[in-house]
């Protein structure tokens, strides 16, 4: 059996340590890792990602990012956690200006007179690297009740910035209507799916 230099040389590259065994990434998703103390969001890597069926014919997402805000925790008592979350609703973004600008006004976050949402927990149940965060949501000047269901990442000192750092995964589902954002319903959906990536650096003592 004849083997191509492509093959062979492809071979060869697997066999090398360097590819043999991939380096372990700075953070992990062990809860022995998370260090207690107060954390600021990471702006840069933080973002809420919402999704609607559109009457239909495509499913339609939006990102936020840029956001603010603190967590506090402790290991050894997670129950007590507390998270504080602001939302610049400028800093939408969607698949077009034109949808942008729609999106802004009145009809649905009228963000020249609520320029930002937020988020605060009231509660955290947590079940090792995962938690149940119950708290409320504020959009529009109304606020309801949201249950996040999160789960630990990644842990550890983060590289670049040297700082103690943990990152979450969430999801959760709510309604528009709910926030007085409920325009075209039933045609656009109004159940909204939330998918939220969002990292903390610990402050320096």
């Amino acid at each position: 059996m004849r083997f191509s230099p492509i093959i062979a040389a492809t071979a060869i590259l697997l066999a090398t340590p360097a590819f043999a065994q991939a380096p372990e990434m700075p953070g992990q998703p062990e809860a022995a890792r998370v260090a207690a103390g107060t954390y600021k969001v990471d702006p840069h890597h933080t973002q809420a990602v919402w999704s609607v069926d559109h009457m239909g014919f495509s499913t339609l997402y939006g990102m936020f990012g840029e956001m603010s805000g603190t967590l506090t925790l402790d290991p050894a008592n997670l129950s007590a956690a507390k998270l504080a979350i602001d939302i610049p609703l400028s800093g939408l973004t969607v698949t077009s200006s034109d949808f942008a600008t729609h999106l802004a006004s009145a009809d649905f976050f009228e963000v020249e007179k609520y320029p930002t949402g937020r988020f605060v927990s009231t509660s955290v149940v947590a079940d090792g690297t995962k938690a149940t965060i119950t708290g409320d949501l504020t959009l529009k000047g109304v606020t309801k009740p949201v249950v996040l269901e999160a789960e630990l990442m990644g842990a550890g000192a983060n590289p670049m910035s040297q700082a103690q750092t943990v990152g979450f995964t969430a999801t959760s589902t709510i309604k528009r209507s709910d926030f007085n954002l409920g325009y075209a319903v039933p045609v656009v959906s109004d159940e909204v799916k939330l998918k939220i990536t969002a990292a903390f650096e610990r402050e320096a003592n």
